[in-house]
């Protein structure tokens, strides 16, 4: 009985996640775990071995075709698979059957719709809105999710676009600001333009004790304010994540 010759440039696998780069008018494929691209272009997923059911860049996967290696340094300019892997995971496009495209997009959807509601209050009550409000609220603005964007980049686009069709506003935080040395009051005047408002304010030999609420975005500067005008002996804490009323939204 003769063997069966299997050609060299041939590639079979199944169950397969395919991403899509058309560059230098030809098409290159790479064959990807299912679940792991988004986590791999999110930075949750930093074993590219983890991603990619095989180092090879396939001209069509499906059929197991094989990009050849003169095609690969033409196009782009080398012929290491695996970081021509990267390039086509980071800029191509993930084939998904149009079920899976419509599952996906209605989970990010949610996500988003979440995150907003996990971040964000109705300035008159201080509660946070049920995300079925956020959900309809994104509906009625017609929202477009972006399959190649995360939840929390896209929420963040959300919150701007719902403060014009309902009272919204960020879940404010409380910190703790203290400061001492000779330059705290100096320092003290940079600070306080941060805060949405000062809850307490107490000087006690030089030192000060402030406690006020900002908003969530103004965290970082503020830390880096702080630690800059003071060398490091300023202190900068973090009491409450979010100043809201929690309990059931009155509709």
């Amino acid at each position: 009985m003769s063997k069966i010759f299997t050609p060299t440039n041939q590639i079979r696998l199944t169950n397969v996640a395919i991403v899509r780069l058309k560059k230098g008018g030809k098409r290159f494929e790479i064959a990807c775990y299912r679940n792991k691209v988004v986590s791999w272009r999110n930075k949750l997923e930093k074993d590219i071995d983890e991603v990619l059911q095989t180092h090879t860049v396939f001209t069509n996967v499906s059929k197991g075709q094989v990009a050849k290696k003169e095609d690969l340094v033409k196009v782009f300019g080398k012929d290491d698979q695996t970081e021509i892997c990267k390039e086509i995971l980071d800029k191509g496009e993930l084939q998904v059957s149009d079920k899976e495209r419509q599952s996906q997009i209605e989970s990010l959807f949610k996500d988003i719709a979440t995150t907003v509601a996990d971040k964000c209050v109705n300035p008159e009550t201080k509660r946070p809105y049920p995300v079925s409000i956020i959900e309809k609220a994104m509906k009625d603005i017609h929202f477009s999710v972006n399959v190649n964007r995360n939840a929390k980049q896209q929420a963040l686009d959300v919150i701007q676009l719902l403060k014009k069709e309902i009272p919204l506003e960020r879940a404010q935080m409380r910190i703790r600001i203290i400061l001492t040395g000779k330059d705290a009051r100096k320092t003290k005047e940079k600070v306080v333009k941060f805060a949405m408002s000062v809850e307490e304010e107490n000087w006690d030999s030089g030192t000060a004790n402030i406690i006020c609420l900002i908003d969530p975005g103004n965290f970082r500067n503020l830390d880096e304010i702080i630690r800059t005008e003071t060398k490091g002996s300023g202190q900068l804490e973090l009491l409450n994540l979010k100043e809201m009323i929690e309990g059931d939204q009155a509709l």
